[in-house]
């Protein structure tokens, strides 16, 4: 994880792009993006981490997307194509996206994100209703196109044959583009042709906005931490165009599907519904779409973390159609053989193993051999019935500790919720004098380990409460939708992150 021999000690801040303070709606690739970087500089630290870029779907989960390779239009920054001339003011600001600026409103943005994006298309020059000269530069268009070809051909034609379908689910459409034959793909490019050159428009922008962003913050010194989840969609570009590689039966339904087995939290188990992979064919290719992935991966991120590590040790396969995942069963995963194939083909990468939850010896056991570090979250240690992995003195260097991730309550609403006698455990182990103090304190306790690498989420440099969570997994309707106040990213602030961030030699 360190940028170079002489620094070993790093540290970051996890924010999604979602919750950055920008206009219209939703943070974005914005002025207010450039300023994030600028803090994290001004704040002495070397990460920047984010969620997955990806085009969500329904529940507006970055883990749920229509394509593991496009991104997110939602990024596309509105001021930007005004200032190009794509857009006017006006028109933008004609836009309900919602008027409260700490949570983001994702049926108005649905609505209207589209319309505003499908005007600057038309006025580029690449609709067949634009008019007038072309207002984008054709060549890098072109190029990008060309370039992407093989994921972006296939998207922009899902998408657009999604809206014609009245966003139904790919697996309900008619026979002929459900199974990909080859007469009904060819009328669908004739029929749909100007909605899928939008759909490539927006990647187009996406990319070129995001590859500016990326640039600015890697002259300023800061790396961007990316995230791949392990799964896709069933609802996705890439199950529907390229069904030969999950387990899917003749009519291209799921023989089975991810997700986690009963514990302690959930009697029922976790159903994520996402379709498995045939692992068996996909090392007959050489892994040849994985190493696709994440050479893709690395145009958009610097370091990537590898979102549920133990599915590639062994990964729990439920039948297809069960109400709960009660009746799962583990499955023997690709193991080291893939991770052997991703360095001998694309050298050896900056890769983070989201090694949380219950685990195996043998998938202990992958860690250890790629080498990679795992994942330590102070909000998991202090269970006072029992001695617990992720307390800081049982880390060791090549790790990566977080006070807590996406997926947990903020360290202030955590603290302010769990029972007496873990508070009065966590108290004793941290030295916590003050209740008033105590996120700060975890803060330190993270930074002071010995873990190469300490990311803290925003919220927590910000002592925010339940109120600014951003995900309760297993839950639909309230996440994703947290965004930062704008004015809150202080001199100060950035000046204590600073000191306490010398003071541990990160």
């Amino acid at each position: 994880m360190a940028k170079s021999k002489k620094k070993t000690r790093t540290s970051g801040i996890l924010m999604p792009v979602f919750s950055l303070a920008s206009e219209y709606g939703i943070g974005s690739f914005s002025k207010e993006a450039y300023e994030f970087i600028d803090f994290l500089v001004e704040a002495g630290q070397t990460y920047w981490q984010i969620l997955p870029l990806g085009p969500t779907s329904y529940g507006d989960s970055p883990y749920q997307s229509f394509s593991t390779f496009a991104g997110n239009p939602y990024f596309i920054d509105i001021e930007t194509l005004i200032n190009d001339g794509l857009l006017t003011k006006k028109e933008a600001d004609a836009m309900d996206f919602g008027d409260n600026e700490e949570y983001i409103d994702y049926e108005k943005l649905y609505n209207n994100r589209f319309k505003l994006l499908n005007k600057a298309f038309v006025r580029s020059g690449l609709s067949e209703k634009s008019k007038g000269k072309m207002m984008i530069d054709k060549k890098s268009f072109d190029s990008f196109t060309t370039e992407n070809k093989d994921w972006l051909e296939d998207y922009a034609l899902f998408m657009a044959l999604k809206n014609a379908n009245k966003g139904h689910a790919w697996n309900e459409w008619e026979e002929g583009v459900r199974l990909r034959k080859p007469a009904a793909i060819k009328k669908a490019k004739e029929q749909y042709k100007d909605e899928i050159e939008f759909y490539k428009f927006q990647q187009f922008l996406f990319y070129s906005q995001w590859e500016k962003l990326k640039a600015y913050a890697n002259s300023k010194n800061i790396d961007i931490i990316g995230d791949i989840p392990i799964y896709v969609a069933f609802d996705s570009a890439d199950t529907w165009a390229s069904p030969e590689l999950f387990q899917l039966d003749e009519e291209n339904l799921p023989v089975a599907v991810a997700g986690c087995p009963p514990d302690a939290f959930s009697a029922t188990g976790q159903l994520w519904g996402n379709p498995l992979y045939r692992w068996d064919y996909h090392k007959k290719t050489g892994f040849k779409w994985w190493i696709r992935r994440i050479a893709g991966c690395y145009k958009l991120y610097d370091v990537i973390r590898i979102d549920h590590f133990r599915g590639f040790d062994e990964y729990y396969s439920i039948p297809y159609g069960d109400p709960t995942a009660e009746f799962g069963k583990w499955e023997k995963g690709p193991g080291y053989d893939l991770f052997k194939t991703v360095r001998d083909e694309l050298g050896k990468l900056r890769i983070i193993a989201e090694d949380l939850g219950f685990l195996t010896p043998s998938v202990i056991a992958l860690v250890k051999k790629t080498g990679y570090p795992g994942m330590k979250v102070l909000q998991f240690a202090f269970d006072s019935r029992e001695e617990s992995d992720y307390l800081p003195h049982n880390y060791i260097k090549n790790s990566i500790v977080y006070t807590g991730t996406h997926d947990n309550e903020t360290t202030r609403g955590w603290y302010n919720t769990i029972p007496r006698k873990d508070k009065a455990f966590a108290k004793k182990y941290t030295n916590i004098k003050s209740s008033k103090n105590a996120t700060w304190d975890f803060i330190r306790l993270a930074m002071e380990s010995v873990s190469d690498t300490a990311i803290i989420p925003i919220q927590d440099y910000l002592d925010l409460g339940t109120e600014a969570r951003i995900n309760i997994p297993s839950t639909l309707g309230n996440n994703w939708k947290w965004r930062m106040k704008k004015g809150v990213l202080t001199e100060k602030l950035a000046a204590d992150i600073c000191e306490m961030t010398k003071t541990y030699g990160r």
